[in-house]
């Protein structure tokens, strides 16, 4: 919006010239949305509290978290809030890439949001069902896979396998449900990671982050064409949504932070792991998500391992409790040193991904 407004007037003072650059416009977002959510963090918070909207902890949970029961929760609603708004502000708004993201984000987040209506205000035991939720996901997903594949010209189906430069198979028309299965994964996985303090927005802010750099590159033909990336005309204008939702991590940190003030619940939580995979798309860099996003991949394998061997062996387990960050806490890990350690794989894995662009 503002890049309508200002820009223009480059002709009267050629300062505002500088609204033309992602880069510039990718700062900003990030600063707006960190301010945005800074700013209406304890109203928010407040009004979360009025409303007795609070998390409830299971009793097969870790007997350490009882003392969160209560905590506001949906505190995904501000994550969400301020990366749109920051989005719309900084952006490019007749960009097909960055109304994709606005689809996917507030579809996935309105799943969490009645998920959580259900559990938390109607106290309706564990909110949708398993098989109601993975549907509405998948109605979600559909949109963005179909709306890639069919009505973005310059967009191709083939796949990227990192390190591997030459090994780029056309996935046809089976590109869709490929598509959806990220997507829908994306979210899971980063709501299965969304157990401790602060444990999930950090890993996906830095995943964000990561990728707001894949974004930029894979939409500038010179840099591509150098990497040997596949360019994907007008992507780099998803780095500023993603540079929103870093600044919007970061200020919803602020209060997530250990003892956490307030939950992001399943609105949240899909919402940024649906957007992630939706990323991972846009920019050819589907599978380099599993090792961006490989603290979630290794999270919801857990619980899928714990689930299968659990059946097939009468009751035994592999880890003590699933998802993984559990089975740490009940070895005795102190709940802090299970985030920080989180997130710094978090970062090892992201400068690996990083690093992959260039080793082929």
């Amino acid at each position: 919006m503002l890049y309508y407004l200002l820009y223009p007037l480059k002709t009267v003072f050629g300062g505002f010239n500088v609204f033309r650059y992602i880069t510039f416009r990718t700062i900003f977002a990030i600063l707006t949305a960190l301010v945005i959510s800074m700013a209406v963090g304890s109203r928010f918070i407040n009004k979360l509290k009025a409303l007795q909207i609070g998390q409830y902890v299971r009793e097969d949970g870790p007997q350490s978290h009882f003392y969160k029961n209560g905590t506001p929760t949906m505190g995904g609603l501000m994550i969400i809030f301020a990366t749109l708004v920051a989005t719309l502000l900084w952006s490019e708004l007749n960009n097909p890439f960055i109304w994709i993201m606005i689809v996917v984000t507030l579809g996935f987040g309105f799943v969490g949001f009645y998920d959580d209506y259900l559990k938390v205000i109607k106290k309706h035991n564990r909110g949708l069902t398993g098989r109601t939720k993975l549907m509405a996901q998948t109605l979600v997903a559909l949109v963005p896979a179909i709306w890639l594949y069919a009505f973005i010209p310059s967009f191709d189906t083939t796949l990227t396998i990192p390190f591997f430069k030459q090994l780029q198979p056309d996935l046809g028309w089976f590109f869709i449900p490929f598509a959806v299965f990220i997507i829908v994964g994306s979210a899971n996985a980063v709501n299965l990671t969304d157990g401790l303090d602060g444990l999930a927005i950090g890993p996906v802010t830095i995943a964000a982050g990561f990728y707001m750099i894949f974004c930029y590159l894979a939409g500038n033909l010179k840099i591509a064409g150098y990497l040997q990336i596949p360019h994907v005309r007008g992507v780099g204008e998803l780095s500023i949504f993603l540079g929103a939702l870093v600044g919007s991590g970061i200020g919803f940190l602020w209060f997530n932070a250990y003892p956490a003030q307030v939950f992001m619940g399943d609105v949240g939580a899909l919402a940024l792991g649906g957007a992630l995979g939706t990323v991972a798309l846009a920019t050819k860099q589907e599978i380099l998500l599993a090792i961006v996003g490989g603290l979630f991949v290794v999270e919801a394998l857990s619980v899928i391992l714990q689930v299968g061997f659990f059946k097939v062996s009468n009751g035994k387990r592999i880890f003590r409790m699933a998802p993984l960050h559990h089975h740490f806490e009940l070895k005795g890990w102190p709940e802090p040193k299970v985030i920080v350690r989180f997130w710094i794989i978090a970062i090892i894995l992201g400068l690996v991904s990083l690093s992959a662009l260039k080793i082929r």
